[in-house]
């Protein structure tokens, strides 16, 4: 077996059942919790728990005025990595081909400019991300182990990738096979790191929304 067999077929396979477990398992942990009754009663104009729930969703997708001007670098810097990760995992070719595989799914595909510009800004902004957070002395005070694993394995497939994509150093095989073992450890670390936010901020979020409304903060 070479290491590219191994890659897409035992590793590919472990990371997938681990992840979807994982992930059910997180998710499936936090709704069941046993939560405290509120006695409170309900403000007269909180309107519906879904209407709240998505208004508390909504409103934090960007920072309190008070903290804007503090918040510039993090907020832009997060959606370039946020919609630049998105253009590369759902816009590219290949992916679009291992997801269709997976789940059945599929849809045209970008230009290779589109995606490489997309993964340059996307690594980029993990680059600014990291400088940041070692530099900055209250983030560099509260990063914990689990902050710079999760930075490690999210920007392996995007270096990975574009070593890939541009032929660099090593034979394509090669570079397939380390891009496919880089996915793969992103999705073990993924149900147990700080990347299941890009699940839990739905119910974190709507839930707050739903508190909120309820005693009738406005948001």
């Amino acid at each position: 077996m070479t290491l590219l067999d191994f890659a897409r077929g035992p590793a590919l396979s472990v990371a997938l059942a681990v992840f979807l477990v994982g992930v059910m398992w997180r998710l499936f942990s936090l709704v069941l919790l046993p939560k405290a009754p509120d006695n409170s009663p309900a403000k007269a104009d909180s309107g519906s728990a879904i209407g709240q729930g998505f208004r508390g969703f909504w409103r934090h997708m960007w920072p309190a005025d008070p903290y804007l001007k503090s918040s510039v670098f993090a907020l832009v810097n997060g959606y370039a990595f946020h919609i630049g990760l998105a253009i590369v995992v759902f816009g590219f070719a290949q992916h679009i081909q291992f997801i269709r595989d997976v789940f059945g799914i599929s849809w045209p595909g970008l230009p290779t400019g589109v995606i490489t510009l997309a993964s340059v800004i996307t690594l980029a902004s993990l680059l600014g991300a990291l400088v940041r957070r070692l530099t900055s002395p209250v983030l560099k005070l509260i990063s914990t182990g689990n902050d710079y694993i999760t930075w490690l394995v999210t920007v392996l497939p995007v270096i990975t990738g574009l070593m890939t994509v541009n032929h660099l150093w090593f034979r394509y095989e090669t570079l397939l096979a380390l891009h496919i073992l880089s996915f793969a450890l992103m999705l073990i670390w993924f149900p147990f790191g700080k990347l299941m936010h890009a699940f839990l901020v739905f119910l974190t979020r709507s839930r707050t929304g739903v508190v909120y409304g309820r005693r009738g903060v406005k948001i």
